[in-house]
């Protein structure tokens, strides 16, 4: 397991983390640097009222005052909720607050790459989570295009998947960390392709609503500076079904929980798929709580937060704030 340090300091309307952009080639020791994103700032909602009407009778009067009185108790519980989330003062954010924790053991080994940290399961040869930072200006870069070269992970102690596993499955290799959210560096495209990194998914998932999502999540780093990201399969006490030689596990379901910085809150929101075509389904049907997808997983999403903090983040979403 990796030790999360909360490192604290003041720094309002920015999420600090470390700088990939003034790393050095492919061929030499990657650096670790912090680096600056800025959060676009958001106007803060005013809390509004129904206005009042002249009464016809003092009794008519005061049944419509309770639904005023009851969204005005609402308005002033949501916006108490997000005075919790307020992390003007853990800023910077410390490195690796992305990265969650398993809450039951299970087999794991904990790889970083250039572009994600893996926590790979070689009982089940898939991941049990994906975890990365994506940046505003990591998503407008072009420096690596999309090399569909997909390779055993070299770090990968015990069993692997291999590409004749998935040959005539009917089964996508699902990217868990997609291609295109590393097309800033040479080598993060390279690891992407990682075996570790993809996990047999419908294709209907895969090349639908679940693509669907990795664009959004583009959008919402440019809107907003970064996203904290976390995804992968949900893999349940029980055994799951397996194909070819090395028994690779075949999901039921998958994840993604995200996490960004607005206005100096943090903002979470979940989702969870079954592995299947969604069709014309939209994603604003399945946002979940982080909470949810917790409870579902059995993992521990951004630990490295004050649990005040983590817990108010957690346990509700605010859809107004995720654009579609």
């Amino acid at each position: 397991m990796l030790t999360l340090c909360a490192a604290m300091a003041v720094g309002i309307g920015g999420l600090y983390l470390y700088d990939r952009f003034s790393q050095p080639s492919d061929n030499q020791a990657k650096t670790s640097k912090e680096r600056v994103v800025d959060n676009k700032r958001l106007p803060a909602g005013a809390e509004h009222k129904p206005a009042s009407r002249p009464a016809k009778s003092a009794s008519k009067s005061i049944a419509k005052a309770e639904p005023a009185k009851q969204a005005a108790a609402k308005a002033q519980s949501t916006n108490a909720k997000r005075a919790q989330n307020d992390v003007t003062n853990l800023l910077p954010l410390p490195k690796g607050v992305e990265l969650p924790q398993l809450r039951h053991k299970r087999a794991e080994q904990v790889i970083e790459h250039e572009g994600y940290t893996v926590s790979y399961n070689s009982d089940y040869r898939i991941a049990n989570w994906v975890a990365y930072v994506l940046t505003d200006q990591e998503t407008r870069s072009d420096k690596a295009e999309r090399q569909n070269k997909f390779v055993v992970d070299p770090m990968v102690k015990g069993a692997s998947a291999t590409n004749d596993d998935y040959t005539r499955t009917g089964y996508d290799r699902g990217h868990l960390a997609p291609a295109g959210d590393m097309r800033w560096s040479l080598k993060a495209m390279r690891e992407s392709f990682y075996l570790s990194n993809v996990c047999p998914q419908n294709p209907g998932l895969n090349r639908g609503i679940w693509k669907e999502l990795e664009e959004l999540v583009r959008l919402w780093a440019r809107e907003n500076g970064a996203v904290l990201i976390a995804t992968g399969p949900v893999i349940p006490k029980e055994d799951l079904p397996r194909l070819g030689k090395n028994r690779v596990a075949i999901p039921r379901h998958f994840y993604k929980v995200l996490c960004m910085v607005v206005d100096n809150r943090l903002e979470g929101v979940g989702f969870v798929f079954e592995n299947r075509d969604y069709g014309a389904t939209s994603l604003r049907e399945l946002m979940l709580p982080i909470d949810k997808v917790e409870q579902l997983t059995g993992i521990d999403f951004f630990p490295a937060l004050p649990d005040e903090v983590e817990k108010s983040m957690e346990s509700t979403f605010h859809a107004e704030i995720w654009s579609f």
